[in-house]
């Protein structure tokens, strides 16, 4: 993993990851109710598809040397 990696793929990702916190936190202060499956659902997924597509986008895809 490498911070020289950083691109548009790597910010879509940040941003799912922040706005899945962002929505939690916001349902939680806004309706009082911090044990909603609904959200709990939504907020999974936003994190989860920002932590994998961060982690995909800053690994260096592994080149393979073909001899001829």
């Amino acid at each position: 993993m490498d911070i020289r990696n950083f691109n548009w793929k790597t910010l879509l990702a940040l941003l799912t990851f922040i706005a899945g916190i962002l929505i939690f936190i916001y349902w939680g202060t806004r309706y009082g109710v911090w044990t909603d499956i609904g959200i709990y659902t939504l907020t999974i997924v936003l994190v989860l598809f920002g932590v994998f597509g961060i982690l995909l986008s800053l690994t260096e895809p592994k080149e393979e040397k073909t001899e001829v």
